[in-house]
C-alpha cells in the first residue's frame, strides 16, 4: 500500500531509540523527512547516522521534552528545516510502576510533565503548523490507561490522562483538519527492556520469551518493535485519513477493553 507520504515531516519525541527509533525508520523508508529528539547525546547522534544511512532527510535535536523552550525549539527547528510539518508523535516517556503508598509528590509531578503535560504543550505548539497541512497527531500510550492494574501508578493514571487528551482534543481540532489518535503498548520489544536484560545480564531474548510465558499473551509473545511502527505509520498517513480519535491495543490480545 502507497501511504502517500513522500515529502510531508514528521516530528518524533523519544525517537532516539527503540519504539520511536524504529518509526523513525519507517516513515523515512516511506519518504517522509523527520525531525526527532532524545535526551542521551550518544543515541541521538547513533540514531541520526543510522537514519541518513539508509537515506533519510532527518533533523536530530537533544531535547528534554518537560522543558517548555525546548519543545518551542522542537518546533521552530522542524518547520526551519523541513518548511512544514505533517505529523506529531509524543513518543517520550518511560515505565514507572509502584504501589500508592510508596509515591510521593514528586513522583507524580514527574510522571505527569513527562507524559502529559508535555504531550499538551507540543500538540499547542504545533497546532498551527499541523492544521496548514492537514497534519495528524499521535500519542503513544499503554493498554493500562484502559485497563489499569494494582501497583501501576503513576504511569497508568497520566496514560489514561493521555487517552482523554487523544479523544478530546480530535473533537477539538478535527473541523481544522487535524486528526487525533493513540497507539497502546502492551509488552512490546523496546530500548526499556534492552536495558532491563543488560542490566540482569540476560540474553534480551530470553527476557523477551520470559515476559510472554508469564503475561498470558493470547499470540504467545512480545511485539516487536516493527510492528509498532508499522501501525503508527499507517495512522499518521493520509491513507488513515478518515480515523481520528480513536485508540488503538498493540498488544497481542492481552488487554480486555478494545
Amino acid at each position: 500500500m502507497e501511504l502517500e507520504l513522500e515529502g510531508k515531516a514528521v516530528l518524533v519525541t523519544g525517537g532516539s531509540n527503540g519504539l520511536g527509533r524504529a518509526l523513525c525508520h519507517r516513515l523515512v523508508a516511506e519518504g517522509a523527512s523527520v525531525a526527532f529528539c532524545g535526551t542521551d547525546p550518544g543515541r541521538v547522534e547513533t540514531a541520526r547516522a543510522a537514519l541518513e544511512s539508509a537515506g533519510g532527510d532527518v533533523l536530530a535535536m537533544r531535547a528534554d521534552v518537560t522543558d517548555p523552550a525546548d519543545l518551542a525549539r522542537l518546533v521552530a527547528g522542524t518547520l526551519e528545516r523541513f518548511g512544514r510539518l505533517d505529523g506529531l508523535v509524543n513518543n517520550a516517556g518511560r515505565s514507572a510502576a509502584r504501589p500508592l503508598a510508596e509515591l510521593g509528590d514528586a513522583d507524580w509531578d514527574e510522571d505527569l510533565s513527562l507524559k502529559l503535560y508535555a504531550a499538551a504543550r507540543l500538540c499547542r505548539l504545533a497546532m498551527d503548523a499541523l492544521a496548514r497541512q492537514g497534519g495528524s497527531i499521535l500519542n503513544v500510550l499503554a493498554i493500562a490507561a484502559k485497563a489499569p492494574g494494582a501497583g501501576s501508578m503513576p504511569s497508568s493514571v497520566s496514560r489514561a490522562a493521555g487517552l482523554a487528551l487523544t479523544k478530546a482534543l480530535s473533537k477539538e481540532v478535527g473541523p481544522a483538519g487535524v486528526r487525533v489518535n493513540a497507539v497502546l503498548i502492551g509488552l512490546v520489544e523496546s530500548g526499556q527492556w534492552e536495558r532491563r536484560a543488560a542490566a540482569a545480564g540476560v540474553p534480551v531474548g530470553q527476557l523477551y520469551e520470559d515476559m510472554a510465558r508469564g503475561s498470558g499473551i493470547p499470540l504467545g509473545r512480545v511485539g516487536r518493535a516493527e510492528e509498532f511502527a508499522d501501525l503508527a505509520t499507517f495512522l499518521l498517513s493520509p491513507r488513515a485519513g478518515y480515523v481520528s480519535g480513536a485508540a488503538i491495543n498493540l498488544d497481542g490480545g492481552l488487554c480486555a477493553v478494545g
